[in-house]
């Protein structure tokens, strides 16, 4: 009899790790076919109903589903520091593109993404971007994007600007770019350093969109407030974010 558990057990862990195996192998086609579904529906939306809210709830919901299908299992930490709502900038570290779903997905409120301008060129990601009112990044013209967060943060949005500008391939956290900082301080909109891990174990750069199941944890610090704050300070501002996020950070 304890034989036969024993073969059982093992029978029972192979395919529980075939069946692993096979989530894996697939999850690139999830997640390429359930973004372009969600893109095309999120626009018609849009176009039909002319509410771009009910675009951007329909695309937050479905980053759920997908993280669910891909056996993504997303943990926020620190919801109580933006608990009282308004309009924050969002400073997170970028170690995979599971940041953008898990954080598209989860963050609170209606939260736009910061991308730089020449996204937009491309006829479909740009009407995606459009639809969902992300905010266009001028790095030669910084005043234009202060402007779009002002008026954005007037609708109550908060924005997600990722600091390293691009994603980390080791882990270790890259310099920060200035322009998330500059921005914050133009739309005087406080800043939340914003930790984002096990994302680049379950998807690293250069894993061609596979994802291996897992947890993800985000982890918000408390707001750092920007009123006041001039264009000389932003260079402490960043340093003070980064302070924060390397207390959480752990490279995975």
């Amino acid at each position: 009899m304890a034989e036969r558990s024993q073969t059982l057990t093992f029978d029972t862990g192979l395919a529980a790790e075939d069946t692993r195996g096979l989530r894996v192998a697939l999850s690139p086609y999830l997640f390429r076919g359930m973004m372009v579904g969600m893109a095309a529906i999120a626009i018609g939306l849009h176009r039909t109903t002319g509410s771009r809210t009910l675009a951007w709830r329909f695309a937050k919901a479905r980053a759920r589903t997908l993280s669910k299908l891909l056996g993504v299992d997303v943990h926020m930490r620190g919801l109580e520091h933006v608990a009282g709502g308004g309009s924050f900038v969002y400073a997170p570290n970028h170690q995979s593109h599971l940041d953008i779903l898990s954080l598209l997905g989860y963050l609170p409120g209606r939260t736009r993404f910061a991308a730089k301008r020449e996204l937009w060129r491309h006829p479909v990601v740009g009407g995606v971007l459009d639809t969902l009112g992300m905010v266009p990044i001028d790095r030669d013209h910084p005043e234009a994007a202060i402007e779009h967060l002002k008026r954005a943060a007037a609708d109550h949005s908060s924005f997600v600007i990722f600091p390293e500008g691009t994603r980390s391939r080791t882990g270790t956290l890259l310099p920060f770019k200035k322009g998330a900082f500059v921005l914050a301080i133009g739309a005087q909109l406080p800043v939340v350093p914003v930790i984002c891990r096990g994302t680049r174990r379950l998807m690293p750069r250069g894993s061609r969109l596979a994802v291996v199941p897992g947890d993800v944890e985000i982890v918000l610090e408390a707001p750092i407030p920007t009123t006041g704050l001039g264009y000389d300070d932003r260079d402490a501002l960043a340093a003070q974010v980064r302070a924060a996020i390397e207390k959480h950070h752990t490279g995975w």
